[in-house]
């Protein structure tokens, strides 16, 4: 066997390996889009579509929209949607800006007490989130937050984790040569971050705000926690609250997850190169 056979051989084994690994994680999808289309009584009965005599073996006339008539009439899905859009956007935004600026300030500033800060934000990053919750209630209580959508996007707004992210992205991708060129042609400190930092920084900036939204968007805990107005709920909670005590209606749920999923897929799939370029942007230091 030469090495061009080799090589073809071994391009059609990895391509083989791939589409059976591509099928493995499309299956779920599948099933939930499906079932999502199905009576009850047919979701036990088959794994995909209902078997009948209908094109390809499949009976057509078993598949209706009843799941999202109710979804969309018995459910607060609308309000939902809107809370958890209003959420993970402001959130995103906001944090993918203070990240960014005090990222910048810690990696490429000197100022008295700058170790002490990285320090801070390092142990702060190893706070398990959970621990968080009973002092968070505590101070949003006192501070009149709860039962506000406010309640949820001010403690999100600076996370530990991005600030630190940033910070190693800013020492590895902004010149300190190109920050001081910027100072000799009299540029102020936030106008350097804006138009030097910040366009060296924009693979991190799109997969940090991807991370945060997609973080904000499935957020089913904090929520809970801060809200007691079941009309503000997000759509995650509102989701969850789609299953029945005693009877479930399969496709509503089905269909109310798949709105749940079908905003993030089509916001990862635009922002993909910039998500991927972010998660390597550190890797290669040049």
């Amino acid at each position: 066997m030469n090495q061009r056979t080799s090589q073809l051989v071994s391009r059609l084994l990895m391509h083989g390996i791939l589409i059976v690994m591509a099928i493995a994680f499309l299956l779920p999808f599948a099933w939930l889009v499906a079932t999502s289309f199905k009576t009850n009584e047919d979701v036990g009965g088959s794994v995909l579509l209902p078997m009948g005599d209908g094109l390809f073996g499949v009976a057509w006339d078993r598949l209706n929209l009843d799941g999202y008539r109710k979804l969309f009439n018995e459910s607060p899905i609308v309000s939902g949607l809107l809370a958890s859009t209003f959420l993970a956007s402001v959130t995103a935004v906001s944090a993918t800006l203070l990240s960014s600026m005090a990222g910048y300030a810690l990696a490429k500033l000197n100022f008295k007490g700058r170790s002490l800060a990285t320090n801070l934000v390092l142990g702060a990053v190893i706070i398990p989130g959970p621990l968080l919750l009973a002092p968070g209630f505590v101070i949003l209580h006192q501070m009149g937050l709860l039962d506000s959508y406010w309640g949820l996007v001010l403690p999100a707004a600076a996370p530990a984790f991005g600030v630190f992210l940033f910070r190693q992205a800013a020492m590895s991708s902004v010149p300190d040569t190109l920050i001081e060129a910027a100072r000799i042609d009299g540029c102020g400190e936030f106008r350097i971050f804006l138009t030097v930092a910040l366009p060296l920084l924009r693979p991190m900036v799109g997969a940090f705000m991807l991370i945060t939204f997609l973080g904000v968007w499935t957020n089913y805990i904090g929520p809970q926690v801060v809200l007691q107005s079941p009309g503000k709920f997000p759509l995650a909670v509102v989701v969850a609250q789609l299953r029945g005590t005693y009877y479930q209606e399969y496709a509503m749920m089905m269909a109310g997850t798949l709105v749940s999923v079908l905003p993030v897929l089509v916001l990862f799939l635009l922002l993909q190169r910039e998500f991927i370029s972010g998660l390597t942007s550190g890797a290669v230091k040049g």
